[in-house]
């Protein structure tokens, strides 16, 4: 699949990667078009068998993303406060993100704050840049209160009391407190960043797209509410016995213990 007209996004696929690169100068403004672009790759992604995982960071190193467009929440209607159906445009494009069957990770420098931060919270991993990165909700500051996912999103991942404190307070997040609090996966240094998470794309995109798909899966539904952890075990069980089930996982069973698996030499990596 071609990804080459693309205005706002410099996107490129090597080896099962997909690198999408945000560039929507000057700030890298989360606006109508670049939603509209985010949410049209997603779903091209999400059907191609080129593409096993997402990788997307900014063109800018100064900034990820600096906002939502301002505009754009002040063309909401101000007569319009009751409760909708349906997902507004940019809740369903971080829906699409973080439902996409493929394994997603983003990579952020720089500023982020606002709609950015919401966008960022939908991937499945995310790694910032020591020393560089800030994120920041700041929109209590303005009356309102985040409208992209982020009072649904970043209480999962740091708590009550932190995603209150972060929201309510308004202050800026450095890369270290937010790994501290599990706001992202690891806080490296800039000349360190990109080096993990290539390598780390590169094992995820070597491996089974049918295991991929289904431990991500299998990981959902355990932070599901609604289901039971009885019934968890009981859906792993399943999922595990479909991964099972793929002639390539028993092939490469077969070679683990034919290379000695199971032994104390190659568990210790002394052979």
């Amino acid at each position: 699949m071609a990804y080459d007209d693309y205005q706002l996004i410099r996107v490129t696929v090597d080896r099962g990667i997909c690198r999408a690169a945000l560039d929507n100068p000057p700030i890298n403004l989360l606006d109508v078009p670049l939603i509209a672009e985010i949410d049209r790759l997603t779903r091209e992604i999400a059907v191609d068998d080129d593409v096993r995982v997402l990788v997307v960071d900014s063109a800018d190193p100064e900034i990820f993303i600096a906002h939502a467009d301002v505009g754009l929440i002040l063309d909401i209607p101000a007569e319009d406060v009751g409760l909708h159906e349906e997902l507004s445009a940019f809740h369903a494009m971080t829906e699409q993100v973080r439902t996409l069957p493929k394994p997603t990770i983003v990579v952020i420098e720089g500023v982020c704050r606002g709609g950015g931060c919401e966008f960022a919270m939908a991937f499945d991993m995310r790694y910032a840049a020591l020393g560089t990165t800030v994120l920041g909700h700041p929109e209590v500051a303005v009356g309102i209160i985040p409208g992209g996912g982020g009072t649904q999103r970043l209480p999962r991942l740091v708590g009550r009391g932190r995603a209150l404190e972060t929201i309510l307070g308004g202050m800026d997040i450095d890369a270290a407190t937010a790994e501290a609090w599990g706001y992202i996966e690891r806080a490296l240094p800039p000349e360190e960043l990109r080096r993990f998470v290539d390598k780390l794309a590169k094992r995820i995109a070597a491996y089974s797209p049918t295991a991929i798909t289904a431990a991500k899966s299998a990981v959902d539904v355990a932070l599901d509410p609604s289901v039971d952890p009885t019934a968890g075990l009981l859906i792993e069980d399943q999922l595990f016995r479909v991964t099972l089930a793929q002639p390539e996982a028993r092939q490469l069973l077969g070679t683990v213990i034919d290379s000695g698996a199971q032994t104390r030499e190659f568990e210790l990596g002394t052979r």
